[in-house]
């Protein structure tokens, strides 16, 4: 088994959830199987990280409405809907409510586990970016007001001089406080802190 993810499969076919969970596992992916959308709301607060792969047509709620009712709850596992029915409207509706792959039964194993792996790489990226927001913030957090005012006028692209006379400070002084951002935020360059500072919404 891979440690990457763990992929959830929702479907209310027996037969198919223990075809796509041997398929899985056969191809070195963890599966964890559901044979209801409620079934996998119950548990969506503790799901571990992965994918969700859920048919449409399903009793009870189908994978349209689960794939919204996860979205309210702020899960965000990467979703691919399947279907036996595969039509342009379902399609459009599926994309629309945030899906990230749409597959027609019967598919190809392969093309499957592509999407599945796709998937995988997309929640294992979102989770590092989201990881890597966070630090940002606790670093942003760690500047004096003055520094903070200084950040704004780099991402500004303004210059030190101008900075200078915005803040009624000496360029000298801005100098001192850039570098005393640099070295808070553990930006090596001006553009790696432009970035940093975009990526925290700003």
């Amino acid at each position: 088994m891979t440690t990457e993810g763990v992929v959830h499969v929702v479907d209310d076919d027996a037969a198919v959830r223990n075809s796509l969970r041997f398929l899985l596992r056969a191809a070195g992916l963890e599966a964890a199987t559901y044979a209801s959308a409620p079934e996998l709301l119950s548990l969506a607060r503790d799901l571990k990280p992965g994918c969700i792969v859920t048919d449409v047509r399903m009793p009870e709620m189908n994978g349209i409405e689960l794939v919204r009712r996860l979205k309210e709850m702020d899960v965000r596992h990467p979703i691919i809907v399947m279907t036996g029915h595969a039509d342009v409207p379902l399609a459009i509706e599926a994309i629309r409510a945030g899906v990230i792959d749409f597959i027609e039964k019967p598919f190809d194993d392969e093309a499957f586990l592509a999407s599945v792996r796709a998937a995988m790489t997309q929640h294992a990226s979102a989770a590092a970016e989201d990881a890597e927001t966070v630090e940002i913030r606790r670093r942003l957090e760690s500047l004096s007001q003055r520094e903070g005012e200084v950040l704004e006028g780099l991402v500004a692209g303004k210059a030190n001089k101008v900075i200078a006379y915005d803040l009624g400070i000496s360029p000298r002084t801005v100098e001192v406080y850039r570098a005393n951002v640099m070295t808070k935020m553990q930006a090596r360059s001006l553009s790696e802190l432009v970035r940093m500072r975009l990526l925290t919404g700003g």
